[in-house]
């Protein structure tokens, strides 16, 4: 299949019987998956079901064992050097541990997401064209920390470090982000508001969103469309609207069971708790 620019209306994402293994472990078997433009798909699974596995082949940093990955129109597998870099500065990539530089000023590490276009090293904020620095200020009034770009981001919270990492790969204008458990280390408050950021940006842009989630309720509530995976392999793939939550916990098989079990059980002897005590 040639490498050719994507038409109006294709997917901008093409997972064809995609496999990966890791020695004798199977991380991925025989996943297909399509992105629209402009869709917000969500990836649900537990922990080692292939999420980030499947994330991390979509940017180029994994080689798949089989099968085809094609992104913006490029065979992905097929892709080093300079043209790998070129795909990769069109994909914005959010992770779940921020990856900021803590020692740097806010702005500095948001501007670090304008290195691709850059040539040579760059030492502190004097270094950068200041187009850069105006965007990157503009990047976090998306974001509602313009009134931190100069403090250490370390000293912010995590919630605010996450708005941080989010305006960083806006400053690579993407047309695709990635989010690998972008709140995973997050309060419930805070993921909320990160994700209701995330959605609002994609709308307003136009970005084509690819994010893996272990929350239900907020992958439902936030996702156009669900993606489970278990053991490796794609097991549902649906509209997010008037999906139940229950057919989306089948994702997650004897686990979401049990769990089910322990939170039954927890109300019970809650209730059990709360009850007066007789009379004596």
């Amino acid at each position: 299949m040639s490498e050719t620019a994507v038409t109006e209306g294709s997917a901008l994402i093409e997972v064809d019987g995609l496999t990966k293994r890791f020695g004798t472990t199977v991380a991925l078997r025989d996943a297909s998956l399509e992105v629209a433009r402009g869709e917000i798909v969500v990836l649900l699974g537990l922990s080692g079901s292939g999420k980030s596995t499947l994330l991390r082949h979509l940017d180029g940093l994994e080689i798949p064992t089989s099968g085809s990955v094609r992104v913006l129109g490029r065979e992905v597998p097929r892709l080093s050097g300079r043209r790998l870099r070129a795909l990769r500065s069109r994909i914005g990539f959010v992770f779940q541990q921020f990856e900021l530089v803590p020692s740097l000023t806010v702005l500095e590490n948001v501007l670090t997401g304008a290195l691709a276009e850059l040539r040579g090293p760059r030492l502190g904020l004097w270094s950068y064209p200041r187009r850069l620095k105006l965007a990157a200020l503009a990047h976090l009034d998306r974001v509602g920390l313009l009134d931190r770009a100069y403090q250490r981001a370390d000293t912010l919270s995590g919630g605010q470090q996450q708005r941080v990492a989010i305006a960083r790969a806006l400053m690579q204008d993407p047309e695709i982000l990635l989010a690998d458990e972008p709140v995973a280390s997050l309060d419930p408050e805070s993921s909320e508001q990160v994700m209701a950021l995330i959605r609002e940006i994609a709308m307003d842009a136009g970005l084509t969103v690819v994010c893996s989630l272990h929350q239900v309720d907020l992958a439902l509530s936030w996702g156009d469309r669900i993606v489970g995976l278990r053991h490796g392999e794609v097991v549902l793939d649906t509209p997010a609207s008037g999906l139940a939550k229950a057919e989306v916990m089948e994702i997650y098989g004897r686990v979401a069971t049990a769990t089910a079990e322990l939170e039954a059980i927890e109300r019970e002897l809650a209730d059990v708790a709360a009850e007066p005590e007789p009379a004596r």
